[in-house]
């Protein structure tokens, strides 16, 4: 029985001296998260003023009504270099200027005068004329009244055409940049239908064809929209 006891005991101490395995505690994974910056929101195609893009987007925002300042507070402007005549009279300096609207990506740009003063005003006011053409304005038709800036565009002939809104106002004048959007913004919403459109204009449809069809970059805008909707282009 004593020698039993010792054989139990040396088999203790031999097993508490055995080489305990060793244990690596893995790491978790590292995960890195890379930071982006936010683009800004391109509402229309970025244009310039001699191609502009033919696309159209819907907005909610009239920036037509801004005045001058607070439009070019949403502009990004450079200036540049352009090609003048030759000899002393070259233009050395970086007169021509260039905005882009930020909230919509519309550029447009002017560099034919010497005076960059000059040029930025004609720059902002083509962009106006782009904004006009390629930015849409949702309109509620239910609710709708023609503002006075679209009347002031139509024919003398349209029956919601009051005496007090004065002469029809052309192309050549710079009124008819916002009576052509609201124009362009009401077109769109009535899916491109230039009938529907004339028949809330107080208008037939011939006398507002030929509306549209007086001013080249109105024509364009418009067929735009038509070919969106899978129409046949006006002639």
């Amino acid at each position: 029985m004593a020698m039993a006891g010792i054989r139990t005991l040396l088999l203790r101490q031999a097993l508490f001296t055995l080489p305990r395995p060793k244990t690596h505690l893995l790491p978790f994974p590292q995960i890195f998260l890379a930071r982006t910056k936010s683009p800004f929101l391109s509402f229309s195609s970025s244009s310039s003023a001699n191609s502009p893009s033919p696309t159209s987007s819907r907005e909610t925002t009239n920036y037509l009504t801004f005045s001058d300042e607070e439009l070019m507070a949403q502009c990004e402007m450079d200036t540049y270099k352009t090609s003048g005549p030759g000899g002393q009279h070259r233009n050395k300096r970086e007169t021509a200027v260039r905005l882009k609207h930020l909230p919509s990506g519309i550029t447009a740009q002017a560099g034919e005068d010497r005076s960059q003063h000059k040029n930025r005003a004609s720059a902002l006011s083509r962009l106006r004329t782009l904004i006009a053409l390629k930015v849409r304005n949702q309109i509620d038709l239910e609710a709708y009244s023609p503002p006075i800036e679209l009347l002031q565009i139509l024919p003398l002939k349209s029956t919601i055409r009051g005496s007090d809104v004065g002469n029809q106002i052309g192309p050549k004048n710079p009124k008819f940049v916002p009576g052509m959007k609201a124009l362009l913004d009401l077109i769109y919403s009535v899916e491109g239908s230039v009938s529907e459109a004339a028949k809330i204009l107080g208008l037939s449809t011939g006398a507002l064809s030929r509306l549209i069809l007086s001013d080249d970059s109105l024509r364009v805008a418009v067929n735009e929209i038509r070919a969106s909707k899978g129409l046949k282009p006006l002639r």
